[in-house]
């Protein structure tokens, strides 16, 4: 009798000769089944409880039954009719379907325990429809409301976060393992490193120095690449970008050579470089650079004769092939990166490294409410160690250093210059600083002062000669912070005219007269 009730109060909304009315999707007996079973057995609710909340019923008296059961079971006590009868002894909804009698229907009324993953499963899609039903109606009327501060595409970007976490909600988490579960999966991530040539379980930077340090790009990290202006930032990250890229190739071609169906997980799929500060034809022409060998600026200028055209050519020929997309839409949101992220993830069949340039010119969620840049910042340094723990993918963010770094006799930047935050350091798991001495030495050429002797001043400058000489075409990335592995500096090459990075060795072996 009590569910009939119910069912009737649901579906009876407008008389016979009323306007015509859709009933949101629902299943009164399932629910009731499902309660049912829980009350019977309360074994029933360990099936459910990882997905399924008092929310996501239809019937309101239903989900406090599901919710007062719930605190009952997770305090240890046992939940029945007879335990929950006083929470509902004054409930005016529960009347309604029979009183606390209706508890004991519930129970009696139940045929078998067995299906109540099933019942869960189909209450929670159910309730899957009806909020997807919700949010169309929301985005027709604030589409309708024409707000002249929230654009159209502030709108997509909030209803795809709004879709994205419609499709994720009740998602089973990760939950606890046992250490057997955990020592295997870390022994098959040896086993990859120790199989491949490089000893590199991560994706590689395609910097040999760099990967034995880090191990490579691990998937869930966040790396911050930080430093002043001029430093090299950029050019480090499009060349990690772009050898993260190529591995990403070989592997595929690899894994379609071999027939595989399950190509190597660890350097799969392409590479997305979000460049706010740079377009995307500026990075092309950074990358063509490298690649040819010709200095970019003269790439722009176009001075170039036949034979350095026909070699610009053969690499944007080999460029083309390289799985690296480039988004240079300015000032994007951390939601939009997110949105953007998963979208090419989905499309081009895996996602092997995000790399956002540079974190300082992203903005908060549309509609959110930092209280100022600091907590702006937090916000997003958070949501990209989010993205990189929901995606499985290494982040790489560039990031600013204040100009204290400036006003410091020595200019090797430490963790507290990182700018505008401390969450910054807290959220990252790597923290790298690109330094190039050679550019502090040559704002600091010596001058001649009025009353130095003439002698003094050559062995001054004979000294600051020797020192540009010890460190020109240098870099060091200085490894400030890392999780997992031991911190540390490393010297790299570096060609400003070409934007390249290269192992210090292998650029002396290859290269004749090496500075």
């Amino acid at each position: 009798m009590g569910m009939e009730n119910m069912e009737t109060n649901v579906t009876n909304l407008h008389g016979e000769d009323g306007p015509a009315y859709r009933t949101p999707p629902h299943n009164i007996e399932v629910e009731a089944a499902l309660l049912g079973a829980v009350l019977t057995n309360n074994r029933a609710f360990e099936r459910v409880s990882d997905f399924l909340q008092a929310e996501h019923f239809f019937a309101a008296v239903h989900g406090r039954i599901f919710g007062a059961a719930a605190k009952l079971i997770e305090r240890g006590q046992v939940a029945s009719p007879l335990t929950l009868k006083h929470f509902f002894d004054n409930d005016a909804a529960l009347e309604d379907v029979g009183g606390a009698a209706y508890l004991y229907e519930l129970a009696t009324a139940v045929v078998s325990v067995v299906n109540a993953a099933e019942y869960g499963h189909l209450v929670h899609d159910l309730y899957l429809k009806r909020a997807l039903i919700g949010l169309g109606e929301d985005l027709v009327n604030d589409a309708y409301a024409n707000d002249i501060e929230v654009s159209a595409v502030d709108q997509i970007e909030i209803a795809e976060q709004q879709l994205y976490d419609l499709a994720t909600t009740g998602e089973a988490e990760r939950g606890a393992v046992t250490l057997q579960e955990a020592a295997t999966v870390a022994l098959n991530m040896a086993e990859r490193a120790f199989k491949r040539e490089s000893h590199v379980v991560g994706i590689t930077t395609g910097l040999d120095l760099l990967d034995r340090k880090l191990g490579g790009l691990h998937p869930s990290d966040l790396i911050v690449l930080a430093g002043r202006p001029s430093m090299g930032k950029t050019a480090l990250a499009t060349n990690i970008a772009y050898n993260a890229a190529r591995a990403a190739q070989k592997a595929a071609q690899k894994a379609a050579q071999k027939a595989a169906s399950d190509p190597d997980k660890g350097e799969a799929g392409c590479v997305l470089f979000f460049s706010l500060e740079m377009s995307a034809e500026q990075l092309a022409t950074r990358i063509l650079s490298e690649q040819s060998e010709l200095p970019s600026d003269r790439i722009r200028r176009g001075e170039v004769n036949s034979d350095e055209f026909a070699r610009l050519v053969r690499a944007s020929q080999e460029v083309h092939r390289v799985p690296l997309i480039i988004d240079d839409t300015p000032a994007l949101s951390i939601s939009a990166i997110r949105t953007r992220a998963r979208r090419t993830k989905r499309q081009q069949g895996g996602l092997a490294l995000v790399v956002v340039d540079y974190l300082q010119l992203l903005q908060g969620s549309p509609g959110g409410r930092a209280e100022n840049r600091v907590n702006e910042i937090g916000e997003i340094s958070r949501g990209l160690k989010t993205l990189a723990k929901e995606l499985e993918v290494p982040v790489l963010a560039l990031s600013q250093l204040s100009r204290q770094v400036e006003n410091r006799e020595d200019k090797r930047p430490q963790l507290s210059d990182l700018r505008e935050s401390g969450s910054i350091e807290q959220d990252a798991d790597v923290v790298m600083f690109i330094y190039r001495e050679e550019y502090y030495l040559e704002k600091g050429e010596p001058i001649h002062n009025i009353d130095e002797a003439r002698d003094r001043f050559e062995n001054r400058v004979a000294r600051w000669q020797e020192r540009i000489a010890d460190v020109r075409n240098t870099a060091s990335v200085i490894i400030a912070k890392q999780r997992h592995g031991p911190t540390g500096t490393i010297d790299l090459y570096f060609d400003g005219s070409l934007t390249r990075f290269a192992d210090l060795d292998r650029h002396h072996d290859d290269a004749d007269g090496y500075p």
